[in-house]
């Protein structure tokens, strides 16, 4: 399986402060844009996951701030699978503008599958098995490229 292709984007106006410069809280929002964006590629729509009765919680998220980004600039996410096991799923990103090994943030998010009507935690390998198989081939494909 390949890895999906970071998400990219120009800043907007409105997500910037009286001083120009992003405001912190955007760049959370950009992880889950990227996110979906990346779970998009990987053949994993969003809305149909949510049609087939489970839901997506982020259980935990970490942002740390390196630079700032401003109005203007183009911005890419490279969002990286770091764990899977059908039942809780984490992520990594890397904000960054021209070079990848200069992020303006970091981040990270730890979500869990639950069923959409009771709340309960749901195993993919039971009630999602195409979900399952993409986010375990999705992880082999993570750790694949990280040995290069």
């Amino acid at each position: 399986m390949n890895i999906p292709s970071p998400y990219s984007r120009p800043v907007n106006y409105y997500e910037t402060d009286r001083m120009s410069i992003v405001h912190h809280s955007n760049y959370i929002r950009w992880m889950e844009e990227a996110r979906l964006d990346y779970m998009h590629k990987a053949g994993v729509d969003y809305p149909s996951m949510e049609a087939d009765g489970i839901i997506m919680p982020v259980t935990g998220v970490k942002c740390s701030y390196k630079t700032s980004l401003r109005y203007g600039d183009t911005f890419t996410v490279k969002t990286t699978l770091t764990g899977f096991n059908g039942i809780r799923m984490e992520f990594s990103y890397k904000i960054y503008t021209d070079d990848p090994d200069n992020p303006c943030c970091v981040g990270e998010s730890g979500h869990c599958f639950l069923d959409a009507v009771t709340r309960q935690p749901v195993s993919l390998r039971r009630h999602g098995l195409k979900y399952y198989e993409i986010g375990v081939n999705l992880l082999a494909a993570e750790q694949s490229a990280g040995k290069e």
